[in-house]
Parts: C-alpha cells; structure tokens; sequence
C-alpha cells in the first residue's frame, strides 16, 4: 500500500528555475525615432547651411547694446507686471471667495472685465487715459481736490505698459489662486476654526501653503507668457527686445537675422524659467507623492518626454 505523497514532496516538486525576463519591443518607437531623427537632421541643416538667414549678421547683433537694452527692459516688465499680477490675483481670489457679496462680486466684475477684453486694447487704453481723463487728483467727491497730477506726466509708456500686462494679469491669477484654494480639503478649515484660529491666520499657515502646489505649476507657465506677451507694448512705442530688434531692422534692413536674434534670447529667457519652475515645484512637492516634480529632469520639462524608469513607459514579458 503506497502512502500519499506529504508536504515535503509537493515542495520538492515546485520549478525554482530563475523566470528569465525579456523587455517588450517596441519598435515602432524605433521607426518613429529614426524618423524624427532624419526629419530634424534636415531642418537643421537646411537651416544652417542657407545664406538667407545670414548667420553673421545674427552673431554680429547678438550682443548690440540695443538689443540688450531691450532685453532689460523686457525682463523689467516680466518680473514687475507679475509682482502686479500675482499679489493682485491672491487678493481678488480672497475676495471672491468671500462670504461677502460686495467683494465677491466687485471681483467677479472684475475678472470678468479684464479678461473679456484684449489685453492689447487695454495698453492703448492707459496709454491715452490722458483724453478722458487730463488729471488725477485725490480729495473730496463732488468737494475741493486737495492734489492732482498731470495724466500724461504720471502715466507714461513704461506706466502703461506696467498697468496694462499687470492688472490683466492679475484676472488670470486670480483664477489660478482661487482653484488652488479650493483644492484644499474643505475639512482642514473647519479644523482651523475649532482650533481658534482666525480667518486670515488659516488661510496664510494652512491653506495656501498647500494650495501652492497646485498654483504654482500655471503660474510658472503664465510668467513664461508674459515674457512672450511683452512684445504687445509695440503698439504703444515702449522700448522692449521685440521694439529693439524692429528698429535696428527699419534702418539696416536686415529683417531675417534680426528677428532670429530676438527669437534666440526669448528662447534663452524660457529656458531659464522652465528650469526655475521645475525647481520651485519640486520645492513645494516635497512630501507628497508628485512624483512628476521630483523625479522629472529639467530637460524631461523641456522636450516634454520622461527617460528611465520615472517615465520611459517600458515594459517586461516573463518567458
């Protein structure tokens, strides 16, 4: 009489053979690659080797004394019309959150306002408030004004340009602020105020330093933009990169190279702050589990493709 095998045996028996692994292939990612790589070896050279773009001439007014006076005053306008921009987009995103219907709707009306209209339109508005206004004075309504100035001395090119990208700016980060609040769990103010603590306390200490991870992602992509967005000041003749290059081309006629110079310092200034971005979020992200702000490379933001494990997508087969 034979005796059932025990459990000792059912284990002896198990394949402990190391399974061997084998990636997945992908090799259309292959043929596309090798297309993209053929295609853009073309276009460079196509662009390097033609004559019409003057490769010289861009090195020669690469670093022009205009150009770069220019260039300052862009990065002037960037860095001021988003200071206007960002403490004005926190206040009105407060304010239209309120349980106060006067600031709620004042800062709807608001929104509304500057973002139904274009931005271009509002410049040359600022940029003549002078013919509906000759002065501003402060005093007393329908009373004795107690000081004025002259609209034209006060605002001038560089004032309307900072009042025209900076109060239009602030609509838009108003509703980035506002959606970045409310992505905060509506249980951590409740908690707040059984603690004691006030309104503002709550919002400043809890409240927003969570929402800066959600805020600060299209607030780096609205900064970029308004980098761009500084070329409309054209139309009321302040002197930025883009008026630079224009003027140095109405005189030389070298059109081409010229707009190649403001091209690659626009270029230049995005890349800086497509890197500064990455490294601010992965600031606000720590702790939690973004991982697409920790484990990105600054280059992965710019191509807009993730490399390794973090990101290549690749997978395995067992055989």
């Amino acid at each position: 009489m034979s005796t059932p095998p025990g459990p000792a045996d059912s284990w002896q028996e198990v394949d402990t053979t190391p399974i061997k692994a084998v990636p997945v292939r992908h090799y259309g990612r292959w043929i596309a690659g090798v297309i993209i790589v053929f295609v853009a070896f073309i276009v460079i050279r196509s662009v390097v080797t033609n004559s019409a773009l003057q490769w010289p001439v861009v090195g020669e007014y690469l670093f022009d004394g205009r150009i770069l006076n220019g260039l300052r005053n862009t990065l002037l306008l960037t860095v001021l019309s988003m200071l206007i921009g960002i403490f004005g987009g926190v206040l009105l995103a407060v304010m239209r959150l309120s349980p106060n219907l006067l600031m709620s709707g004042a800062a709807s009306i608001y929104i509304w306002l500057f973002r139904g209209t274009p931005l271009i339109a509002q410049l040359v508005i600022w940029n003549f408030l002078a013919l509906a206004y000759p002065k501003i004075g402060l005093g007393i309504p329908f009373g004795p004004t107690f000081i004025s100035w002259d609209t034209n001395t006060l605002i001038n090119q560089f004032v309307a340009s900072l009042l025209g990208l900076g109060l239009n700016e602030a609509a838009y980060m108003a509703e980035i602020v506002r959606g970045g609040l409310q992505s905060v769990d509506g249980g951590q103010l409740e908690a707040s105020s059984a603690l004691g603590m006030s309104r503002g306390k709550t919002l400043r200490r809890i409240i927003l330093p969570q929402a800066m991870r959600v805020i600060i992602p299209p607030t780096g992509n609205e900064t970029i933009s308004m980098l761009k967005t500084t070329s409309l000041v054209v139309v009321i003749g302040y002197f930025e990169l883009f008026v630079s290059a224009q003027t140095i081309y109405s005189q030389n006629y070298k059109t081409v190279p010229l707009l190649i110079v403001a091209a690659t310092w626009y270029l230049f200034m995005t890349s800086v702050l497509t890197v500064v971005q990455y490294y601010i979020e992965r600031y606000f992200a720590r702790g939690t589990s973004r991982a697409t702000a920790q484990k990105n490379k600054w280059g992965a933001r710019m191509l807009g493709y993730r490399f390794g494990r973090g990101g290549s997508g690749s997978g395995g087969a067992a055989q």
